[in-house]
């Protein structure tokens, strides 16, 4: 039995041995195939499978993993926990544009740091705004419209002006 969980932003793989019976008795144990199978759950709860390789419904994966488990061999050969992409930062040019947009609603360069710890809560300016995360950069954009409401206006000119990639 699978237990549903919350994301997870992680992949596994497995070599999965399978045996089938073939009569009565110890003796009657078939060697079938040994497969490689790889699940993974995204941040958003996405979960994906391949076998052997190639893309495989999730039902599937499962299905040979809980054979193994029965009447074979599963062994874990690769785990990769990956970050939840929330946590990463923002970088450069998310930042950049944060700074522009701060910049042509008449905050002072100097103060963009000071603006973002504020509005996260922190005594100190910050040293960069490329290291703040999605969360973060959320909090500072929304106390950058309450002070600035003209901010929203502003970042709709500088989308409009940024070239869309064919």
């Amino acid at each position: 039995m699978h237990q549903d969980v919350g994301p997870r932003n992680i992949t596994r793989t497995w070599t999965v041995d399978l045996y089938g019976s073939w009569g009565d008795g110890a003796s009657a144990k078939v060697y079938i195939s040994t497969r490689t199978v790889t699940l993974t759950a995204d941040a958003q709860g996405q979960r994906t499978a391949t076998i052997d390789g190639q893309d495989a419904a999730y039902q599937d994966a499962v299905f040979l993993l809980d054979w193994g488990k029965a009447e074979g061999r599963v062994q874990l050969v690769h785990e990769e926990r990956l970050p939840d992409p929330a946590s990463l930062p923002i970088g450069k040019p998310r930042a950049s544009l944060l700074h522009r947009i701060m910049g042509k609603v008449g905050v002072p360069h100097p103060e963009h740091y000071a603006l973002s710890a504020a509005a996260l809560g922190q005594s100190q300016p910050l040293t960069t705004l490329a290291s703040l995360t999605e969360d973060e950069a959320r909090k500072v954009w929304a106390y950058l419209c309450s002070l600035y409401p003209r901010a929203r206006q502003v970042a709709q000119n500088l989308s409009a002006r940024v070239p869309v990639a064919a």
